[in-house]
Protein backbone atom coordinates (compact mmCIF):
# COMPACT_ATOMS: atom_id res chain seq x y z
CA UNK A 1 0.00 0.00 0.00
CA UNK A 2 1.38 3.44 -0.92
CA UNK A 3 1.14 6.03 1.62
CA UNK A 4 2.69 8.73 -0.20
CA UNK A 5 -1.01 10.90 -0.60
CA UNK A 6 -2.08 10.33 2.88
CA UNK A 7 1.06 11.54 4.05
CA UNK A 8 0.47 14.79 1.94
CA UNK A 9 -2.78 14.97 3.01
CA UNK A 10 -1.50 15.45 6.68
CA UNK A 11 -0.23 18.87 5.47
CA UNK A 12 -3.30 20.83 6.52
CA UNK A 13 -2.96 19.69 9.85
CA UNK A 14 0.68 20.52 10.35
CA UNK A 15 0.82 24.71 11.68
CA UNK A 16 3.74 26.59 10.17
CA UNK A 17 4.95 28.04 13.06
CA UNK A 18 5.85 31.68 13.95
CA UNK A 19 7.48 32.98 17.16
CA UNK A 20 5.13 35.65 16.67
CA UNK A 21 1.70 35.31 17.95
CA UNK A 22 -0.28 35.16 15.19
CA UNK A 23 -3.73 36.15 14.79
CA UNK A 24 -4.68 33.15 12.22
CA UNK A 25 -2.56 30.09 12.22
CA UNK A 26 -1.51 28.60 8.60
CA UNK A 27 -1.04 25.31 7.86
CA UNK A 28 1.35 23.85 5.34
CA UNK A 29 -1.13 22.83 3.05
CA UNK A 30 -3.09 26.06 2.51
CA UNK A 31 1.03 27.94 2.64
CA UNK A 32 1.75 25.37 -0.22
CA UNK A 33 -1.06 26.11 -2.60
CA UNK A 34 -0.75 30.08 -1.92
CA UNK A 35 3.33 29.57 -2.80
CA UNK A 36 1.85 27.65 -5.95
CA UNK A 37 -0.37 30.93 -6.55
CA UNK A 38 2.11 33.39 -6.55
CA UNK A 39 4.91 31.31 -8.24
CA UNK A 40 1.99 30.84 -10.97
CA UNK A 41 1.82 34.42 -11.70
CA UNK A 42 5.62 35.05 -11.30
CA UNK A 43 5.93 32.76 -14.26
CA UNK A 44 3.12 34.25 -16.05
CA UNK A 45 4.67 37.82 -15.68
CA UNK A 46 7.87 36.65 -16.59
CA UNK A 47 7.11 35.09 -19.73
CA UNK A 48 4.04 37.09 -21.02
CA UNK A 49 4.87 40.46 -19.68
CA UNK A 50 8.92 40.38 -19.67
CA UNK A 51 9.75 37.84 -22.07
CA UNK A 52 11.24 35.16 -20.52
CA UNK A 53 11.00 31.39 -21.14
CA UNK A 54 10.29 29.90 -17.77
CA UNK A 55 8.66 26.32 -17.81
CA UNK A 56 5.52 27.58 -15.96
CA UNK A 57 4.23 23.77 -15.43
CA UNK A 58 7.36 23.17 -13.60
CA UNK A 59 7.83 26.00 -11.84
CA UNK A 60 3.74 25.56 -9.68
CA UNK A 61 4.67 21.64 -9.61
CA UNK A 62 7.98 22.84 -7.13
CA UNK A 63 5.82 25.03 -5.47
CA UNK A 64 2.96 22.63 -4.45
CA UNK A 65 5.95 20.29 -3.17
CA UNK A 66 8.48 22.58 -2.12
CA UNK A 67 7.40 22.06 1.70
CA UNK A 68 6.37 18.21 1.16
CA UNK A 69 9.68 17.22 3.74
CA UNK A 70 7.64 18.87 6.50
CA UNK A 71 4.39 16.51 6.77
CA UNK A 72 7.34 14.92 7.98
CA UNK A 73 9.44 16.87 9.93
CA UNK A 74 7.15 19.58 10.95
CA UNK A 75 7.76 23.15 10.38
CA UNK A 76 10.58 25.43 12.45
CA UNK A 77 10.98 28.89 12.25
CA UNK A 78 13.04 30.71 10.36
CA UNK A 79 14.93 32.35 13.00
CA UNK A 80 15.38 29.37 14.98
CA UNK A 81 16.18 27.45 10.86
CA UNK A 82 18.88 29.88 10.40
CA UNK A 83 20.01 30.44 13.66
CA UNK A 84 23.55 29.47 13.16
CA UNK A 85 25.09 26.88 10.12
CA UNK A 86 24.92 23.85 12.24
CA UNK A 87 21.23 23.75 12.43
CA UNK A 88 20.46 24.85 8.99
CA UNK A 89 22.73 22.12 7.71
CA UNK A 90 21.10 19.42 10.05
CA UNK A 91 17.72 20.72 9.00
CA UNK A 92 18.41 20.33 5.98
CA UNK A 93 19.71 16.99 5.61
CA UNK A 94 16.77 16.06 8.07
CA UNK A 95 14.18 17.49 5.12
CA UNK A 96 16.33 15.99 2.37
CA UNK A 97 15.65 12.27 4.46
CA UNK A 98 12.24 13.36 5.03
CA UNK A 99 11.27 14.21 1.37
CA UNK A 100 13.23 10.79 0.22
CA UNK A 101 10.89 8.74 3.10
CA UNK A 102 7.98 10.31 0.64
CA UNK A 103 9.34 9.22 -2.60
CA UNK A 104 9.78 5.40 -1.02
CA UNK A 105 6.44 5.78 -0.07
CA UNK A 106 4.97 5.95 -4.14
CA UNK A 107 4.90 3.20 -6.27
CA UNK A 108 8.26 2.39 -8.03
CA UNK A 109 7.16 3.76 -11.54
CA UNK A 110 6.28 6.76 -10.27
CA UNK A 111 9.03 7.66 -7.91
CA UNK A 112 10.98 9.60 -10.88
CA UNK A 113 7.92 11.29 -11.76
CA UNK A 114 7.85 12.95 -7.88
CA UNK A 115 11.14 13.07 -7.66
CA UNK A 116 11.84 16.10 -10.02
CA UNK A 117 9.40 18.35 -7.99
CA UNK A 118 10.62 17.38 -4.50
CA UNK A 119 14.16 17.94 -5.39
CA UNK A 120 14.03 20.37 -7.71
CA UNK A 121 17.12 21.64 -9.45
CA UNK A 122 17.91 24.65 -7.38
CA UNK A 123 19.96 26.85 -10.10
CA UNK A 124 16.95 26.52 -12.08
CA UNK A 125 14.86 29.81 -12.75
CA UNK A 126 11.93 27.83 -11.88
CA UNK A 127 13.12 27.19 -8.75
CA UNK A 128 13.88 30.75 -8.32
CA UNK A 129 10.79 32.04 -8.56
CA UNK A 130 9.25 29.67 -6.19
CA UNK A 131 11.96 30.96 -3.71
CA UNK A 132 10.52 34.45 -3.96
CA UNK A 133 7.06 33.40 -4.21
CA UNK A 134 7.55 31.97 -0.52
CA UNK A 135 9.45 35.40 0.43
CA UNK A 136 6.02 37.11 -0.73
CA UNK A 137 3.75 34.52 0.99
CA UNK A 138 5.61 35.50 4.11
CA UNK A 139 5.25 38.88 3.20
CA UNK A 140 1.43 38.60 2.73
CA UNK A 141 1.20 36.75 6.00
CA UNK A 142 2.88 39.57 7.32
CA UNK A 143 0.14 42.48 5.75
CA UNK A 144 -3.30 39.91 6.74
CA UNK A 145 -1.59 40.22 10.71
CA UNK A 146 -0.71 43.38 10.51
CA UNK A 147 -4.80 44.00 8.96
CA UNK A 148 -6.21 41.97 11.89
CA UNK A 149 -4.45 44.37 14.30
CA UNK A 150 -1.33 42.21 14.79
CA UNK A 151 1.66 44.52 15.33
CA UNK A 152 4.21 42.00 15.74
CA UNK A 153 4.42 41.66 11.99
CA UNK A 154 5.36 44.98 11.45
CA UNK A 155 9.71 44.75 12.07
CA UNK A 156 9.13 41.31 9.68
CA UNK A 157 6.92 43.14 7.08
CA UNK A 158 9.32 45.71 6.50
CA UNK A 159 12.36 43.12 6.24
CA UNK A 160 10.66 41.05 3.91
CA UNK A 161 9.48 43.73 1.73
CA UNK A 162 13.38 45.30 1.67
CA UNK A 163 14.91 42.02 1.11
CA UNK A 164 12.50 41.65 -1.82
CA UNK A 165 12.98 44.70 -3.26
CA UNK A 166 16.66 44.45 -2.90
CA UNK A 167 16.79 41.11 -5.11
CA UNK A 168 16.33 43.62 -8.16
CA UNK A 169 14.21 40.97 -9.94
CA UNK A 170 11.50 42.79 -12.31
CA UNK A 171 8.89 39.88 -12.41
CA UNK A 172 9.10 40.66 -8.31
CA UNK A 173 8.92 43.97 -8.65
CA UNK A 174 6.50 43.58 -11.32
CA UNK A 175 4.62 41.94 -8.15
CA UNK A 176 5.14 44.08 -5.73
CA UNK A 177 3.57 47.32 -7.76
CA UNK A 178 0.78 45.39 -9.40
CA UNK A 179 -0.57 42.61 -7.02
CA UNK A 180 0.64 43.51 -3.47
CA UNK A 181 -1.51 47.15 -2.84
CA UNK A 182 -4.89 44.65 -3.25
CA UNK A 183 -3.41 42.89 -0.21
CA UNK A 184 -4.04 46.12 2.01
CA UNK A 185 -8.06 46.70 1.34
CA UNK A 186 -10.89 45.22 3.05
CA UNK A 187 -13.10 42.96 1.60
CA UNK A 188 -15.55 46.03 1.04
CA UNK A 189 -12.81 48.07 -0.79
CA UNK A 190 -11.81 44.88 -2.76
CA UNK A 191 -15.41 45.01 -4.65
Amino acid sequence: MHKFFAFLDRMKFIKRWSLMRSVREENIMEHSQQVAVIAHALALINNNILGGAVDVNKTVLYAQYHEVGEVITGDLPTPIKYFNPEIRTAYKDLEHNACVRMIDMLPDELKECYREYIFPDENSEEYKIVKCADRLAALIKCLEEIKAGNTEFKKAKTTIEKELVGLGRLDVDYYLKEFLPAYKLTLDELD
